[in-house]
């Protein structure tokens, strides 16, 4: 480790809450699917920001739209119009298909979701003050706020921060009839993400999400889908759920909607939207005219069909490389998960997952191992069928020392 690298690496961890177990590298710049460290050392990132950075590194059009508004108007109160944002809403709520559709921007997925639970329950309040209770699945993860913590299905999020808000429940992922038997007349809500990511990349089975939508039509319940880590094109579909033929109440976004510059959105059926008057919600710094320049950049690049077209031809060959990777060390990968880019590899160890992102690093390949066991990949959709090939090339060789 060179003098810098160390001199950084100190400095961060005399002044930063400690909440990170972050490598011992210092990321400096990026160029397509590549970024550098400060000592000048090249890595595959399949990672992408964890699912943001959808064009890539130093995408031109987006760092030009950012400098080109940076020179203009940064931030300004939401008490007025800008042009970029009302051009960033038009674009969501045409793209999601929902009935005069309305949006709202944020600055993170936590927010979106934040929103998204507070516009369900103000909904549902106007129907019957009973009709509270939000159902979501085991193993999700919905943010790092008080209500998003609650609303992820994962308790080791939750040790020490409670009393955390009431109204939560929880079903297993794709079990139709579990979440039948916990829903009624006081059900509110059911949020899910419509491919379950940090919970190790799961997928609807079958009908799966067809019968959730029927459920909560049949219960009077909103439908909420989390797509702040699935949306954006990373399906091969701009939203995930046009992939499995519905329709969501509200939709959550975030991630890569800018690609990389910090935004959340939540979007609802104009129905719904019409809970919310003025002053009911708000932001300071949400939808700022600096982020939704950077948004309409993505908004006007990833929907085109030869875009998600490529998305969908590559991440179909890299799952098939995948499982081929799978035969190779059918004692390492129990089993290969995902669709488009947002793909995950199971291993049948679970100790190794975390010592073979490290000797990918290690080798110049940033990956991601979740849950401890699920090695996730979420690459850049810029990625290209050489790229796949050279990162797997660097994981075969480090699997080949557990087999």
């Amino acid at each position: 480790m060179q003098e810098i690298t160390k001199e950084i690496i100190v400095k961060d961890k005399a002044a930063y809450l400690p909440v990170f177990n972050r490598y011992q590298i210092v990321l400096d710049h990026g160029e397509g699917a590549y970024v550098w460290d400060v000592e000048g050392k090249k890595y595959l990132d399949f990672l992408g920001g964890i699912a943001v950075n959808v064009l890539g590194h130093n995408y031109p059009p987006l760092a030009e739209a950012v400098a080109e508004q940076a020179h203009k108007l940064i931030h300004c109160s939401n008490l007025y119009h800008t042009r970029q944002q009302a051009e960033a809403a038009e674009k969501l709520a045409r793209l999601s298909g929902l009935e005069d559709a309305r949006v709202f921007f944020g600055n993170s997925g936590a927010e979106a979701n934040e929103g998204a639970i507070k516009l369900a329950r103000k909904y549902a309040h106007q129907q019957s003050p009973d009709k509270s209770q939000i159902i979501t699945a085991w193993m999700s993860f919905h943010g790092r706020t008080l209500a998003t913590l609650t609303a992820t299905g994962q308790p080791h999020y939750q040790e020490g921060v409670g009393p955390l808000p009431a109204g939560f429940d929880y079903v297993h992922y794709n079990d139709i009839q579990e979440l039948e038997s916990m829903m009624s007349e006081k059900t509110c809500a059911v949020l899910l993400e419509t491919i379950q990511g940090e919970g190790g990349v799961y997928t609807p089975q079958g009908d799966y999400l067809k019968q959730v939508r029927a459920l909560c039509d049949k219960y009077g319940a909103l439908l909420i889908l989390d797509e702040i880590q699935a949306g954006i094109g990373r399906s091969g579909c701009f939203f995930a759920y046009d992939k499995y033929g519905i329709k969501p109440d509200i939709v959550t976004l975030a991630k890569g909607l800018a690609g990389g510059v910090p935004i959340g959105a939540f979007i609802a059926r104009g129905e719904v939207a019409k809970a919310m008057q003025p002053g009911d919600h708000g932001t300071t710094f949400g939808g700022n005219p600096l982020a939704c320049a950077a948004a309409n950049v993505v908004l006007d690049l990833v929907p085109q069909p030869s875009f998600l077209e490529q998305v969908t031809i590559v991440g179909d060959y890299f799952r098939e490389q995948l499982v081929a990777l799978q035969q190779k060390y059918p004692d390492l990968i129990a089993e290969v998960r995902g669709t488009g880019l947002i793909l995950g590899a199971e291993l049948s160890k679970d100790a190794i997952g975390g010592e073979i992102v490290n000797e990918c690093l290690e080798r110049g390949v940033i990956i991601n191992c979740t849950v401890g066991k699920v090695l996730r990949f979420v690459p850049p959709l810029i990625i290209v069928e050489d790229q796949v090939d050279e990162m797997l090339e660097v994981l075969s060789q480090v699997l080949s020392k557990y087999a």
